[in-house]
């Protein structure tokens, strides 16, 4: 019984691959065709209407909108203004389609009793002011030497997500030059 639920679950995966990647390609699915008294099936072509729209299954990939590039899936502005911003930090992950920036626990070198931690999200593929978002964290020792959460203060914040949007703006006034 369960070879048979695991083969009927191996062909629907494989159905709605072939599905999905039907969709794939400029917008036109190529089908054969056949000739009146030809037997060989020919491919043509000529565009047509696939269940995915004109645009494929996950849009056109071929529109650039501002500042959008190759192998980012989000505002290349904000991406390398973000980037460029917490240079400083050491940075565990960053996902360039998803906009996800998260660095680890940073130690100023002049205050070793307290350490940040910031996650940029950038939020939009156009360069606007509410494209990115950032969320900072804070933590200090205590008396036992454990590090303890301590609430940032919002202007921090604010502060950092300002600094990136003016580095994005310079990057694109560079770019237009």
């Amino acid at each position: 019984m369960k070879t048979k639920l695991a083969k009927v679950a191996v062909l629907s995966v494989l159905a709605l691959s072939a599905a999905a990647l039907s969709g794939c390609g400029e917008g036109k699915a190529v089908f054969p065709t056949r000739d009146k008294g030809d037997s060989a099936p020919r491919m043509s072509n000529e565009p047509r209407e696939t269940v995915f729209g004109p645009e494929g299954m996950f849009g056109d990939s071929k529109k650039k909108g501002d500042g959008d590039a190759a192998g980012i899936g989000v505002n290349s502005f904000l991406w390398r203004a973000s980037l460029d911003t917490i240079a400083f930090m050491p940075i565990a992950t960053a996902d360039p389609f998803g906009g996800t920036i998260i660095t680890d626990w940073y130690t100023l070198p002049e205050s070793p009793a307290e350490r940040f931690k910031v996650n940029v999200f950038i939020l939009d593929r156009a360069l606007r002011a509410d494209g990115v978002k950032v969320s900072v964290f804070k933590q200090v020792r205590d008396a036992m030497g454990q590090w303890v959460d301590v609430k940032v203060d919002p202007r921090m914040v604010t502060d950092l997500e300002n600094s990136i949007l003016t580095r994005a703006r310079q990057l694109r006034i560079v770019s237009t030059e």
